[in-house]
């Protein structure tokens, strides 16, 4: 860890607010006014999850795009006091109304993707708000009223456009709804950077939750209003569905990886499984000995990617509904197994799903022959070495365009990461939860967490994280120079989606082993991340520049 700690480029602090160094808490995430409310709140002596509800309050304001009231999210945090970590499940859950036959037009025929995310049947119930409220109750000191006022000031007060808002709207605008486009769009024109945008009705909606709590959305009467605009968008979630819900409390999924343990959500959310294996197969072909800028290391990445995710879309699904062969899938034997399927000459045409049911130790019978949006991430570290990370999404930029008037937040579309067929783990039923591709993370060395970290990004997010992991683990990089180095992300397609920055020896040397490139200027994924050194008594942290973010540490000896 010496070697890592080392590598800190803390003489570039001044160079940006997107790396901070801090001795009594830290906090970083994809906005600036997120990031100062949480440090603010840890100033003030608040824990990391305070801090965390805090900041997703704000970002509610500041991302409207990507997260907000009508959102889901995973929240991981580390106790230190109990040694314990836990995550707070607030994914979005399909109501007990839906059916398979609602992804069917008139006519019988599959609706297209593009149209079931703007279908109001494909709003998922929103479980952030419930998250929150669990959170603060299990191990928060601040009552949520004092949480949610930074925001309520925030939407009142107005904020400066950033370049993301004008970014989201040029690529995304036409998926913004009638209600919404007074917020994006005032005067029909499209906020540009630099404006002030208020959100008044956004204001509104958090000062009733601010006086009667989270009940208030799902309970009274913003849930009304929620329920009332999607049966008039012939939705069929009801206030039944939103009473009902509830954000659970689950342990987390825990692997090694070298000498390091990674503790991330279980199923349903697929990514922390995925991750897990991810590594298991880089740590198998000793990853580190090949440059960090090598073809070696990117060819390595793409082939074992293709290799996890065939694994992902077969075997993952809600354990309220199929068993999952976790213990399966990342058993050595299993790892070993799978890593035999990478060769050097060139991208293995025959790669597919494997069996991981032989690994399991009760192993099950069950077992399909199959054919092989947008989040934001955040989290607070705190000076008695509390950690939170959420991440937190309306599943694609503004989520299903659909904004509830009187209220100034989005709802979510996250019944789309349901399979569309009954061919699938994830198919769409009733009272199910998506697989989901979020993955907060937190690493531990000999006991003691030392890096916690995730990202937005739908399917690449997963590829986003382990490539941080390992620019950080196994090459030593500092850790906002881990996060910029160039990305790359490959599903089970031969197409391979690379940074425009990665070098051109590198994808051309891709292309020649079978491999289509596509380049994108459009950031994979966007990581926050803290690297804590327990020796110092320091914390690093970094925001990504895909986004307008920033990391800002708290000192003791400020106060």
């Amino acid at each position: 860890m010496q070697e890592i700690y080392q590598q800190q480029k803390t003489s570039e602090i001044n160079k940006g607010e997107q790396r901070a160094i801090g001795d009594f808490g830290m906090t970083a995430s994809a906005t600036k006014e997120s990031s100062e409310i949480g440090a603010r709140i840890l100033r003030d002596g608040g824990n990391a999850v305070d801090a965390i509800v805090a900041m997703q309050f704000a970002l509610s304001v500041t991302e409207p795009f990507n997260t907000g009231l009508g959102a889901s999210g995973f929240l991981l945090v580390y106790n230190q006091e109990a040694g314990t970590t836990r995550v707070i499940n607030g994914h979005s859950k399909a109501p007990r109304n839906m059916s398979p036959d609602m992804c069917l037009d008139e006519k019988g025929d599959l609706i297209p993707f593009p149209k079931r995310t703007l279908n109001a049947n494909f709003i998922g119930i929103p479980g952030i708000l419930k998250a929150m409220k669990k959170a603060i109750t299990t191990y928060g000191t601040i009552p949520m009223e004092q949480l949610i006022e930074p925001a309520i000031q925030l939407a009142d007060q107005g904020i400066k456009v950033n370049w993301l808002w004008e970014k989201a709207l040029e690529m995304y605008g036409d998926r913004v709804g009638k209600t919404a486009r007074s917020l994006f769009y005032p005067n029909g024109i499209p906020l540009v950077k630099g404006e002030i945008v208020k959100n008044k009705e956004l204001a509104y909606a958090l000062k009733v939750i601010q006086e009667r709590g989270i009940d208030a959305f799902y309970h009274g009467e913003i849930g009304e209003a929620v329920i009332k605009l999607i049966h008039e968008a012939k939705g069929c979630m009801t206030i039944e569905d939103l009473r009902n819900y509830e954000a659970e409390i689950q342990k987390p999924i825990v692997g090694d990886y070298r000498d390091f343990q990674l503790a991330t959500p279980s199923p349903p959310n697929g990514a922390g499984v995925s991750l897990l294996q991810l590594l298991k197969i880089l740590e198998e072909v000793k990853i580190e000995q090949y440059d960090k800028n090598s073809w070696e290391k990117h060819f390595l990445l793409a082939e074992a990617m293709r290799i996890v995710f065939s694994d992902k879309l077969t075997y993952m699904g809600d354990p309220d509904f199929f068993n999952i062969p976790v213990d399966g899938l990342l058993h050595p034997e299993y790892i070993a197994e799978r890593v035999k399927l990478i060769h050097f000459d060139r991208m293995n045409q025959g790669v597919d799903f494997g069996n991981p049911w032989k690994y399991e130790e009760n192993e099950n019978s069950f077992h399909q022959e199959l054919q092989g949006g947008e989040t934001t991430h955040f989290t607070a570290v705190d000076r008695w070495g509390n950690i939170a990370a959420c991440t937190s999404s309306l599943e694609h930029y503004f989520g299903s365009g659909i904004m509830v008037p009187g209220y100034g937040f989005l709802l979510n579309n996250d019944l789309t990461d349901f399979y569309p067929t009954e061919e699938s783990l994830n198919d769409l039923q009733a009272n199910k939860y998506p697989v989901s591709t979020k993955c907060p993370t937190i690493i531990f060395h000999k006991g003691k967490p030392i890096m916690t970290l995730g990202s937005p990004g739908g399917p690449t997010i997963v590829a986003s994280v382990a490539q941080v992991i390992i620019n950080v683990l196994d090459y030593k990089m500092d850790l906002k120079a881990a996060i910029e180095l160039p990305r790359i992300y490959n599903s089970t397609a031969p197409k391979v989606l690379c940074d425009d920055r990665l070098s051109g020896k590198v994808k051309d040397k891709l292309k020649s082993l079978g491999f289509e490139i596509l380049n994108t200027d459009i950031a994979i994924g966007n990581v926050q991340a803290v690297l804590l050194n327990h020796e110092k008594n320091m914390m690093y942290g970094a925001a990504d520049s895909s986004r307008p973010g920033a990391a800002i540490g708290v000192w003791k000896e400020s106060f």
